[in-house]
């Protein structure tokens, strides 16, 4: 039986001894035409069988994934006459307790406004502890938000909402400070300044990290301050419908906590602003996929929003992470941070010569490594899997002994508990389900289309066009968050709590009906399909 020792020691022979010559050599970068062309060829956002057209909503006539489009012609799981008396009243209701939600519960709780926090899970069960790599801001002397702007418009083939970067990367230094306040310890040069390294697709250096677990870090640090600040939070309370005055605004929602049953006692939270922070859909595992996910990412916020009449952007278009571990099984879709290609680690294929410049952007490197797959130059593992090495080894060789232990101590971690040293062995990787690139259409102020309904975080869309780059993440959900929960809190200054209805489900059911969906989903779903118990 072919074992992951075997295919070590049969390719350790093409690896081992090329390191110190691959050390100094530049790969030579793609030119368009050819990015357009290994995108087109290989990358699953082109793979037509995998989409289909959504037939109710704002977006009629789009196309998605079959999968998000089964959701957003699902049917809500409440009944339209429910009674609908509130048992919470608040200002704010944040629907999500990961970076983006903490980030707008504590701005607007220190303007005044009374906050709610109301989570899937526990609070700080997000994508958010999950990003290893950094957080991109233009802190640097050599450095600017321009070059951040033209940097991310690039990446994300120039189909980015402009006014949308250009407060991203404005906001930028300043969201960084802020978060230092939070507690936020980021890697410091001995003269105390913000260390700052690489990222794919970037110009200059820019990522701010702590270690290869910054958004943890980040997360630890916002946690901490909504509980400091007595914010009231709701776990294990995933909002399953938005309320709405029956006129167009938001004035509430409805959550069903985990174990009450489908007809079990429900939650009504009456609100004046509610915000969407509920982040992705990677649980989904669309075409298949591994997902780097964190287990509540079933894309509820775009259900919720898209039900209650908000449109949708760039749902077509996904980030496929390059380098999800592809064994052990285990581990299949958990990332391998793309800073350790910042700092030397290089991709080969089975017959160990590297295929792409390592730095290129995620969208780009994901393609080719499926290419290499493809055409039978990558790695099969015990289970039949595929995928091509990322020789981590190269991070000490490139940089001195120890610099792997030194700035990826997570990573060294976590093959050491399946007999893996990184140090010396290169790690097997194949492009995992990572980003939700598209989701609600939001303004400067984090608003959607619908009156007093906001969303931040990996449940929007726009920002980072058709791919974001490394770390643009971590800082949407700060600035994004930080500017829903300041315009939450005028608009709660300005206005009264409005009415309780479920008329736009009344609406939904209607329009699905008219499209010939008979037997639609029930959604949001809530939790992966794989993981629900058996009858």
């Amino acid at each position: 039986m072919t074992t992951l020792r075997h295919i070590f020691d049969v390719n350790a022979a093409r690896i081992v001894p090329t390191r110190e010559s691959r050390k100094n050599v530049r790969f030579a970068t793609l030119s368009p035409a050819a990015r357009e062309e290994l995108l087109s060829s290989f990358h699953p956002d082109y793979k037509a069988g995998a989409y289909r057209e959504i037939r109710v909503g704002a977006n009629k006539g789009g196309r998605t994934v079959s999968e998000l489009a089964d959701l957003l012609e699902s049917d809500s799981p409440l009944d339209a006459g429910m009674s609908l008396v509130p048992d919470h009243t608040t200002d704010f209701l944040v629907i999500g307790g990961g970076g983006a939600g903490c980030t707008a519960a504590l701005i607007a709780h220190r303007l005044g406004i009374r906050a709610m926090i109301a989570t899937k899970l526990r609070l700080g069960d997000s994508n958010t502890v999950m990003a290893e790599g950094g957080v991109q801001a233009a802190v640097a002397e050599d450095d600017s938000p321009v070059e951040h702007f033209k940097d991310a418009v690039r990446g994300g083939h120039y189909k980015n909402d402009r006014e949308l970067l250009r407060v991203l990367v404005e906001d930028g230094p300043e969201a960084m400070l802020w978060l230092c306040d939070q507690g936020v310890l980021f890697d410091r040069e001995p003269d105390g300044r913000l260390r700052v390294k690489a990222g794919g697709g970037t110009s200059r250096a820019r990522l701010l990290a702590c270690e290869d677990y910054t958004g943890l870090d980040i997360m630890r640090a916002l946690k901490e301050s909504v509980v400091h600040s007595g914010i009231p939070v709701i776990e294990y309370a995933p909002a399953v419908e938005l309320l709405s005055d029956g006129e167009g605004r938001c004035t509430g929602a409805v959550l069903q906590p985990f174990g009450a049953g489908e007809n079990g006692r429900r939650i009504v939270v009456r609100a004046k602003t509610v915000l969407l922070a509920a982040g992705g859909i990677g649980r989904l595992h669309f075409q298949g996929f591994p997902t780097s996910n964190h287990f509540g990412a079933t894309g509820d916020a775009l259900v919720l929003a898209y039900r209650l009449g908000s449109d949708l952007v760039d749902i077509d278009t996904f980030q496929y992470h390059p380098t999800g571990v592809i064994y052990p099984g285990f581990l299949a879709g958990a990332l391998v941070t793309e800073g350790m290609r910042s700092m030397g680690a290089q991709l080969l294929n089975s017959r160990g010569e590297r295929f792409i410049d390592e730095m290129e952007t995620r969208d780009v490197v994901s393609a080719a490594i499926i290419r290499e797959c493809h055409h039978g130059r990558g790695i099969s593992t015990p289970s039949g899997k595929c995928g091509v090495w990322l020789d981590t080894p190269m991070i000490d060789v490139t940089n001195g002994a120890g610099t792997l232990q030194a700035r990826f101590p997570n990573m060294v971690r976590q093959f050491t508990r399946v007999d893996l040293d990184i140090s010396k062995q290169a790690i097997l990787v194949y492009p995992t389900l990572h980003y939700q690139n598209g989701g609600i259409r939001i303004d400067a102020s984090a608003e959607s289309a619908v009156p007093n309904l906001f969303a931040a975080g990996e449940a929007t869309g726009g920002i980072h066009g058709r791919n974001r780059l490394m770390g643009n993440s971590l800082l949407d959900v700060v600035v994004f968050g930080r500017r829903a929960g300041a315009a939450a809190a005028r608009r709660s200054r300005e206005i009264d709590h409005g009415r309780l209805t479920l008329d736009h489900v009344a609406r939904h059911r209607a329009a699905l009906k008219e499209a010939g969906i008979e037997e639609p989903l029930v959604g949001p779903i809530l939790v992966p399909t794989y993981a629900r118990p058996r009858a």
